[in-house]
């Protein structure tokens, strides 16, 4: 599916999260137990098109754009930051009248998926966590660079540089063309460069440094890029270890790990969901 497809999919459902005039869009498909996708920074949903898809005839498939990404609202005014999205997560399932799930997450979604199982622990009963925020992993120097107003202030072309070195660049081996002209293409609509600087500012590690791991009751598989530099595995090494949960080394992976290794992400998901790992 290229990522004008997975727009339109996402055209009719949205729902106002937060208690304020704030819309997340979301792609859905499928019945059964609820499997909730979680993107991270400088992504949207579409880096879940291969895994979700895979899923979708087995499981019901939720997959968000967080606030401030995609096709969610990024206008002026609201909170960006992964505290915030675990709000706007939980208003979602709320609107959604989904009680358990699994969490598959990336990135900062993996702090907003951390966060959310630490607090509603009921809610959550599997969590895969690939390459996630966690504890003092992050920010890391590309997304605060990317922050106002150095972002704001960029020529349009050194712009697109910057996100083509994100999704180009940072594949590992040939990038798809289609999942790099995805990742970006919110970002290039008119005001996603200022969006791309509010999320980029709204990085805050104390939002995970203070999370209370042990609260965490949800089965955990980490399914983590080996040679990722930004968020290295020694994190989902001490994740797993924490949480008594298993860590599964990807290799020929890096930071992209659903997109660099979508020949076998979406089947140890499916496992570890049937209970398999």
């Amino acid at each position: 599916m290229n990522h004008e497809a997975w727009s339109e999919a996402q055209s009719s459902q949205t729902v106002e999260v937060d208690g304020h005039d704030v819309e997340m869009a979301y792609y859905e498909a499928g019945a059964g137990e609820t499997v909730v996708f979680l993107h991270g920074i400088p992504t949207w949903s579409f880096l879940w098109r291969d895994a979700a898809t895979d899923l979708e005839d087995d499981y019901h498939v939720v997959a968000p754009d967080l606030v401030g990404y995609g096709n969610s609202a990024a206008h002026e005014g609201f909170d960006r930051s992964i505290r915030a999205q675990e709000q706007a997560l939980s208003d979602l399932l709320d609107a959604l009248d989904v009680e358990t799930c699994t969490l598959v997450a990336h990135d900062i979604g993996g702090g907003v998926a951390l966060r959310f199982a630490a607090h509603q622990p009921e809610r959550v009963e599997k969590l895969v966590c690939s390459n996630v925020v966690c504890y003092d992993s992050w920010p890391v120097e590309f997304i605060v660079n990317m922050g106002l107003p150095k972002t704001e202030a960029m020529d349009p072309a050194e712009f697109e540089a910057k996100l083509d070195f994100a999704f180009d660049d940072g594949a590992f081996g040939e990038a798809d063309p289609e999942f790099v002209a995805g990742m970006k293409a919110p970002w290039l609509r008119e005001g996603g460069q200022r969006a791309l600087a509010r999320a980029a500012v709204s990085t805050n590690t104390n939002h995970t440094t203070e999370i209370d791991y042990g609260a965490i009751s949800a089965e955990l598989l980490c399914l983590w890029a080996a040679a990722d530099q930004m968020q290295p595995i020694a994190y989902g090494e001490r994740l797993a270890e924490e949480l008594d949960g298993d860590l599964q080394r990807l290799d020929d992976a890096y930071h992209w790990v659903p997109e660099d290794r979508k020949d076998v992400y979406a089947d140890r998901v499916r496992e570890f969901l049937a209970g398999d790992t």
